[in-house]
């Protein structure tokens, strides 16, 4: 059970960081998006949440 929330949380937080590649904020003003620990954080959170609801 635990390895799934731990590998949940790993592809949300590397999910996040591709985002911020590939979309990201172009003028730097984006709360989330803006630097790519943030994107990390909040990928990590919600790869977390999805993965603990199953």
């Amino acid at each position: 059970m635990y390895f799934k929330i731990i590998i949940g949380t790993i592809v949300g937080a590397a999910l996040g960081l591709l985002y911020y590649k590939l979309v990201g904020c172009q003028s730097g003003s984006c709360p989330i998006t803006a630097k790519p620990h943030r994107t990390a954080i909040y990928g990590a959170i919600l790869g977390f949440m999805i993965s603990s609801s199953f």
